[in-house]
């Protein structure tokens, strides 16, 4: 049985349910990430006995996955939009909107399918986008690879920006500290397209890298979906 399908205890001397418990441990991960949510941390912040969770939630892992489907209540689009390509450009969005505001969702991404209502209704809506365009096999697989780039590129992101925070270097500080070594060994001949790409390339921003990425996935499953 499933944190969903079993109910809530009926009797509640202290006000308490899942809905509260939940928002306690996200205000605790947006605050410390996921390494700051326990039951106890949770009952703490509620001012209940951490006993009195158990009757709530059985484990750490279930309430990881309540946390994970009361976000994709901001990932889920208010209209459908007007095209499949649109449709997942926006969850993609979406999804990564939600990822720079609850950093600790980037941890959980790509596990096992999120079975929450709010979960199963972004299924729903990218897989909707979808249906009727060509057989449910390349359906699911050019869902699976939207999600893939997507959830790699949100948690190269996220990481970058925990090493931001954790060194107290930007990007460009970074950089700047690692320039001289990586001059050294570029001009040792042994790295030719490396050297090209640091002498020539574009630097662009997170959001651009993650528009251009996006794009040209969402290219590929078009010329996917144009085959006979």
């Amino acid at each position: 049985m499933t944190v969903w399908d079993r109910p809530e205890p009926a009797n509640r001397p202290v006000p308490l349910d899942r809905e509260r418990i939940v928002a306690a441990a996200i205000a605790l991960a947006d605050e410390g990430g996921l390494e700051a949510v326990s039951l106890r941390k949770v009952a703490a912040r509620l001012n209940a006995g951490p006993m009195r969770l158990y009757g709530y939630i059985s484990t750490k892992e279930e309430l990881f996955d309540l946390m994970v489907d009361e976000v994709y209540a901001e990932i889920l689009p208010e209209e459908r939009p007007g095209d499949w390509r649109e449709a997942l450009r926006v969850l993609a969005h979406r999804t990564r909107q939600a990822a720079l505001r609850h950093e600790w969702l980037a941890d959980l991404l790509g596990r096992r399918p999120a079975l929450g209502p709010n979960g199963l209704a972004v299924t729903e809506a990218t897989l909707a986008a979808l249906d009727g365009l060509t057989d449910i096999d390349t359906v699911m697989r050019a869902v699976e690879i939207v999600s893939a780039y997507f959830t790699g590129a949100i948690r190269r992101e996220i990481t970058n920006l925990r090493a931001e925070r954790a060194t107290g270097l930007s990007k460009r500080d970074w950089q700047r500290a690692h320039g001289p070594h990586v001059t050294r060994m570029l001009a040792t001949g042994r790295f030719p397209a490396l050297a090209k790409a640091v002498y020539d390339g574009t630097d662009v921003d997170a959001e651009e890298s993650f528009e251009t990425g996006l794009d040209w996935v969402l290219d590929a499953v078009a010329a996917k979906l144009a085959q006979p």
